[in-house]
């Protein structure tokens, strides 16, 4: 049977310029969908951008204890085309967020070809879970990070002892614009720990008894990591390392559901 399977692998190697190609055309691919995901989020961004408002509207509404309806709110930028840049930058992030299923699949269709059959079929249920993963990081910050996080923020804001000086948060878009898409693409990218988890442990490198053993370990590189890949703040820093502390315990008992089925094939 293993004959089989490597004749399989043989033939559908290719010489390096095939590979080239190949790696050519699906970055053009996904090119072509990255530059019309980023026309539409252009075309729409002012909305997104308003959209994106929501969480600092609401944080502001519970902080000072006035309605949101009275609220008189303002997102300020200090250079003629400030705002057209954050523009541009929010579409570019929408934009990969958007086809980030389309990028994973590029990535399944590249490294397929070197994979045996059944090595595919277990790679498959990981693809489909990658995008998901993604999206519930970037919802998981638009939800709970980002109102947690302008919520302190604004807790900050002083009335006055004295007449006229007050302080308060001044919203700049640009500051803003990159604390949102920071967190975002930063959770996304790090809920996609349990898929590499599980891949490393179907290809027998990982164990799941040997990461249970080193939780300490574990907690201590999800810490840095998070104090690192977030803005200066400890609520997102916090945020961060809880979710991919459970993350991690999570991705090891998906471990252990594997390992039996690992133990009766190699009986067999």
């Amino acid at each position: 049977m293993s004959g089989v399977e490597d004749d399989e692998v043989e033939a559908s190697r290719a010489p390096l310029i095939d590979h080239l190609i190949e790696l050519r055309q699906r970055l053009i691919i996904v090119i072509a969908f990255l530059t019309a995901g980023f026309a539409i989020c252009f075309i729409f961004s002012g909305q997104l951008y308003q959209l994106l408002l929501v969480p600092y509207r609401d944080a502001a509404a519970a902080v000072r204890g006035v309605p949101v309806s009275e609220l008189n709110l303002t997102a300020n930028f200090f250079a003629p085309l400030e705002f057209f840049f954050v523009r541009l930058k929010l579409s570019l992030v929408g934009a990969i967020i958007i086809i980030f299923p389309v990028i994973a699949w590029q990535i399944y269709g590249f490294v397929a070809p070197g994979l045996y059959k059944n090595e595919r079929g277990a790679f498959a249920p990981f693809l489909a879970l990658s995008p998901l993963l993604f999206g519930v990081g970037v919802a998981f910050v638009y939800y709970f990070v980002l109102p947690m996080v302008m919520r302190f923020s604004l807790g900050q804001e002083q009335v006055p002892e004295l007449a006229g000086t007050r302080i308060e948060l001044l919203l700049n878009v640009s500051d803003y614009m990159n604390l949102i898409t920071t967190l975002m693409l930063v959770f996304g990218i790090s809920f996609q720990m349990p898929i590499f988890m599980m891949l490393l442990a179907k290809a027998g490198i990982l164990q799941a008894r040997t990461l249970l053993r080193g939780w300490r370990f574990a907690v201590v590189g999800i810490a840095l990591f998070a104090a690192f890949a977030t803005p200066p703040d400890p609520i997102s820093q916090i945020m961060l390392g809880g979710a991919l502390l459970i993350l991690y315990f999570l991705a090891i008992g998906g471990m252990m559901l594997m390992e039996p089925r690992d133990d009766v094939s190699e009986q067999d």
